[in-house]
C-alpha cells in the first residue's frame, strides 16, 4: 500500500516534504527533487502540495513505485542545491545554458504559452529592434525569461521577486510589456479581479517546462531518466 504524508515549516523560506513510501525501485531509496511555489504548476494549500505540474510529478513516481521526496522553496535555491548535489533534480524549468552544464531534463512535464503582454495604450511590436529600447519590459527576476531579456539587450528597469509581483508593475505602469506563461500571469490576473483580456497579449512560442536532473545523479542511476520518461508519457495520457 502506499502511504503519503507531508511536513511543512518556516526557515526563512517555505519548504516542504511530500513522501512516497512502498518497495524501492530498482535499489533507489529515495529521489529528492526541489520546486517553487509557482501558481498553478505548483501549488500550496492549507499544507497541501499540488498543481498542474506537481501532479504529474507524482503521478510518474507513482507509476515508478518510486519513493519521493518534495521540497519546495526559493527557485534561486531549488536550482543551487541541484548544482551542489545536495538534490537530485528542480522542476518544473525550461531549457538554458547553464542549467544544462550540471542537469540533464527529462521529456516536458507540461507545455505552455509564452507570451508578451501589453499595457492598454503600448502600440508596438516586441519583435521591432527599436522597440527593446523604446519600450519598459518585465520578468520575473533571475529567471530564463528575465536573462533572455537582458541578453538580448531589452529595456529591462525592474526585478519583479515572483509573477504576482510582475502583473502589478504592469498593472501600475511601471512597466510597459510583461514576459510570462499565459496560465501563470491569468492565474494572478484573476485573483486580482483583472480581466483576462485587459492586457494584449501576443503569444510568443509554445515552452517545454520539464524536471532537471543532475547529471550526477543519474551517472548514478543508469536508466533511471528512461523509465521516468516512458512513466511520465503515460501520466500525459491519462
Amino acid at each position: 500500500m502506499i502511504i503519503e504524508k507531508s511536513k511543512l515549516w518556516l526557515t526563512g523560506l517555505l519548504s516542504g516534504y511530500l513522501l512516497l513510501a512502498g518497495m524501492p525501485s530498482y535499489g533507489l531509496d529515495r529521489v529528492r527533487l526541489a520546486t517553487q511555489l509557482w501558481p498553478p504548476y505548483q501549488t500550496l494549500d492549507d499544507g497541501v502540495m499540488g498543481g498542474i505540474a506537481l501532479e504529474r510529478v507524482q503521478c510518474t513516481f507513482r507509476r515508478m513505485q518510486q519513493p519521493y521526496e518534495l521540497n519546495m522553496m526559493r527557485w534561486d535555491k531549488a536550482q543551487l542545491l541541484v548544482e551542489t548535489g545536495k538534490m537530485d533534480g528542480f522542476f518544473a524549468g525550461s531549457k538554458n545554458s547553464a542549467r544544462a552544464r550540471y542537469a540533464t531534463m527529462s521529456e516536458a512535464v507540461i507545455s505552455e504559452d509564452l507570451s508578451w503582454y501589453f499595457n492598454p495604450g503600448v502600440n508596438l511590436n516586441a519583435n521591432d529592434e527599436s522597440s527593446k529600447y523604446k519600450a519598459r519590459f518585465g520578468a520575473k527576476f533571475n529567471t530564463s525569461k528575465w536573462l533572455f531579456l537582458k541578453k538580448n539587450g531589452y529595456n529591462v528597469i525592474k526585478k519583479p521577486r515572483d509573477a504576482e509581483a510582475l502583473l502589478k508593475m504592469l498593472w501600475q505602469g511601471d512597466i510597459d510589456v510583461a514576459l510570462e506563461y499565459e496560465l501563470v500571469f491569468e492565474h494572478y490576473m484573476k485573483q486580482s479581479g483583472i480581466p483576462t483580456d485587459y492586457f494584449r497579449r501576443v503569444p510568443i512560442r509554445t515552452q517545454d517546462l520539464n524536471v532537471h536532473f543532475s547529471k550526477n545523479f543519474l551517472k548514478e542511476n543508469p536508466g533511471f531518466l528512461d523509465r521516468f520518461n516512458q512513466a511520465l508519457r503515460r501520466c500525459k495520457q491519462g
